[in-house]
């Protein structure tokens, strides 16, 4: 044994040494480079870690996060559809920077007269156009609905220097704000509400022309503190229209006033119901609230109709707080109905809550609350336990658009009722978005001015998991379909968007307004990529256990993706750096396929390669220990003799070795295998994955093997993989069930499948 041992070593020595002796002196020598494994650290695209975000991904000793706290006193101007505001803003500044001025976000400036924004695009005539963008563009004067600034004052009344810059105005204090002090300051404004059912606004109204009446949903209404913090300083870039908010946490006292019949939520807790709910809308709220397996209706279909049929001439003042939130949004109208439901989330009750107008019935009194219900368990489970104490569904006809407690979703039926599945799959899975948003980024706070992709990617990630449960628990909801019919977060319906032309996508790591594609980008490809992740690269229990780790740290936090990424390995170890690169900051693709196969049998004597490569390497067979030799059934002068046979029927030397070296019982334990075969997988995708292969065999067998993504560490184009097998291989797939968002499956299989064409294709549908 020791003496096989001992010749064994001295032949790889040679080999080595005589190989690479060989080719040095005779090949022209290279020159270097630099590191390209698809598996090195992400050292070069990652910050240092410091004293404010560490190396595992969690908040650092000294991370730290301002606080801006927020009174406000809101009326709305029905007749005319604008919004006088006036807000007492205390900001806290918990940095160790003294800070020499203040930055404020104007976001209703993008559609100011002399918005920047509609001339930041190019791409020439479109082919198409809706009628109302069509008008707002060349047959219309532009709508003014930017910030008018009344006056900007301090905690004296004495007014303040301030300047506004496109949607940022920066508040030229006297005296820099010290750190671990604070300021309060007011400011008063007004503007025009947007109908955002004609330029696509994140916020506005919807005008009902056959009763005259507005719905509204009301958000960015008023000017709202940046952040600053470790990573950005100020986070001051512009809004443009397409990156979203990057806002503080802090508590909100708002007082909204509003023509007396409307009916009206917003985000906080309602301090005042009594005054603004009628007797009878108290008794049914009591009875929402220990509802758990349907919505109360708090405000009817017909009482909402007869309100819409006047108009009241005085108004009434609704009063909320809310604690820790980092933004504000309500809706309000005379048209809504209103519906309410308790949902037990942990050891508390929340309300899930919908308001919709007729127009969005039935489809909104079957579907809405439940699907505001769903979302809160299933992502509560998922992610973090929801902390607010409500989460309120609004019916807006073009909307889908997230703020804390409150949302908008799309979704209205025919005018006789009707609707198809596309309207009812559509309105469920935007609820379920929307809803979702509070868990990202309403408490989990990322950028989205910088980072569209870590709310919208990861909420749909949520969804989708969110979505299937659904189907599960509500049958007859998706009947006669199996299961839901999601439309994003399957690997193989990402496909077509990472196989496109190359000039059209950006990498998921790009600021949301210089991608092309902001769907597939931020939304699809980030949650396949997570979907993927969990199910076929790191498994269900270590992925869970580390996102849930992430959801932890960051809640009521600002996350960076260096924060996200580290958590999840550090939570897990499994070490994810070539996952990364290449699924967030490539855009390369998947693309695994079987490039050939070589059958081989057991041999006793060196084959003629074999016999070439020694010679190469002035070997004799003298100098040769007791070997077992693989011989190529293709190659020159292979021996048929050896086809069929057990490897100690063929090999002298193996027979021996197992009689000197395993016991009897040992030796009849033995499944000595009769094929041996070469494979070889190549990779013209440039994302490693894990090579998944099903191997079918003579015999009916079939063999299902996950080769780990390390398998292309050291040749990213192809790796060679031996198989033995008791019977005969027949057939090679990889994928098999396609997890993997390969983008070319003609690859895929050995032998290789015929692919029809779509002519072949249309000629057998039309056969006859």
């Amino acid at each position: 044994m020791n003496r096989i041992k001992y010749c064994f070593a001295t032949l790889f020595f040679l080999f080595v040494a005589v190989g690479f002796a060989q080719e040095t002196g005779t090949k022209e020598r290279e020159s270097g480079h630099t590191n390209q494994n698809k598996f090195k650290q992400l050292y070069e695209e990652f910050s240092t870690p410091n004293t404010y975000r560490s190396a595992s991904g969690a908040p650092g000793p000294d991370y730290y996060q301002q606080q801006a706290n927020y009174i406000m006193h809101i009326t709305l101007d029905d007749t005319n559809a604008k919004i006088y505001g006036e807000e007492t803003i205390t900001y806290i500044n918990n940095s160790p920077d003294n800070l020499e001025y203040l930055w404020v976000q104007l976001d209703q400036n993008v559609r100011a007269k002399d918005s920047k924004s509609p001339l930041r695009n190019g791409g020439g005539v479109p082919l198409a156009e809706q009628p109302g963008s069509f008008a707002g563009k060349y047959l219309t004067q532009p709508f003014d609905g930017g910030f008018n600034i009344e006056h900007v004052k301090d905690a004296s009344g004495k007014a303040l220097s301030y300047t506004i810059n496109q949607t940022m105005m920066r508040i030229n204090i006297p005296t820099p704000l010290k750190s671990k002090d604070q300021i309060e300051f007011s400011i008063k404004w007004n503007y025009n509400i947007p109908d955002h059912t004609i330029n696509r606004a994140r916020s506005g109204f919807e005008y009902f022309a056959k009763d005259d009446n507005r719905a509204y949903v009301i958000a960015q209404f008023f000017p709202r503190m940046a952040v600053y913090n470790d990573v950005e300083g100020w986070q001051n870039h512009q809004f443009w229209g397409s990156g979203e908010f990057a806002l503080p946490f802090g508590d909100y006292e708002v007082n909204i006033t509003v023509p007396a019949d409307h009916i009206l939520d917003a985000t906080g807790t309602l301090q005042n119901r009594k005054e603004v709910f009628s007797r009878e809308m108290m008794k049914r709220y009591e009875k929402a609230k220990k509802s758990y397996d349907k919505p109360v209706i708090i405000v009817t279909q017909a009482e909402a109709e007869a309100a819409e049929k006047t108009k009241s001439t005085t108004t009434k003042t609704w009063k909320f707080k809310a604690k820790n939130v980092r933004d504000y949004g309500f809706a309000t109208s005379r048209k809504f109905i209103w519906d309410m439901q308790a949902v037990k989330v942990g050891s508390k009750d929340v309300m899930a809550v919908s308001m919709y107008p007729k127009e969005g019935n039935p489809l909104w009194e079957e579907y809405s609350t439940k699907a505001v219900a769903h979302a809160l368990k299933s992502y509560s489970e998922h992610s973090l336990e929801y902390p607010y104490p409500k989460a309120i569904s609004v019916h807006a006809k073009q909307q889908g658009m997230e703020y804390p407690m409150i949302c908008w979703n799309y979704g209205r039926p025919n005018e006789d009722g009707t609707y198809a599945d596309q309207v009812k799959f559509g309105m469920i899975s935007v609820i379920i978005h929307e809803v979702g948003h509070n868990f990202f980024p309403m408490i989990v706070n990322s950028d989205e001015r910088q980072w569209g992709w870590m709310d919208e990617g990861l909420d749909t990630f949520l969804q989708y998991m969110a979505e299937q449960e659904f189907g599960e628990i509500y049958p007859e909801a998706i009947a006669p379909n199996k299961k839901y019919p999601s439309r994003r977060g399957e690997p193989a319906k990402i496909v077509p968007y990472m196989s496109g032309d190359q000039s059209k996508i950006a990498p998921i790591m790009s600021n949301p307004e210089n991608v092309y594609q902001l769907g597939p980008n931020a939304y699809a490809k980030p949650a396949t990529a997570l979907n993927i992740l969990r199910e076929t690269v790191m498994g269900r229990e270590l992925f869970d256990h580390a996102f849930k780790t992430y959801s932890e740290r960051w809640k009521f936090k600002h996350p960076t993706p260096e924060d996200f990424f580290r958590t999840m390995e550090d939570a897990s170890a499994v070490d994810l750096d070539w996952y990364w690169r290449g699924w967030f900051y490539t855009t390369d693709y998947v693309d695994i396929g079987v490039k050939g196969i070589k059958k081989y049998y057991v041999s006793n004597k060196p084959s003629k390669q074999m016999l070439e490569y020694m010679a190469a390497r002035n070997i004799s067979e003298a100098d040769l220990p007791p070997l077992v030799y693989l011989a190529d059934e293709e190659a020159e002068g292979f021996d048929a003799a050896l086809k069929g046979k057990a490897p100690t029927e063929n090999s002298k030397s193996l027979k021996e070795f197992m009689m000197d070296n395993m016991t009897a019982a040992e030796r009849a334990a033995v499944k000595e295998p009769k094929y041996f075969y070469e494979v070889t997988f190549n990779k013209p995708g440039g994302i490693p994955m894990p090579l998944i292969v099903e191997y079918t065999y003579a015999d009916g067998t079939t063999k299902n093997i996950t080769y780990p993504p390390e398998v292309w560490r050291k040749n990213d184009k192809e790796v060679k993989l031996v198989i033995s097998s008791m019977s005969e291989l027949k057939g090679i797939v990889v994928d098999p069930k396609l997890e993997t968002a390969d983008i070319d499956t003609s690859n895929n299989s050995w032998p290789k499948k015929e692919e029809k064409s779509d002519f072949d294709n249309f000629k057998n549908k039309t056969k006859g």
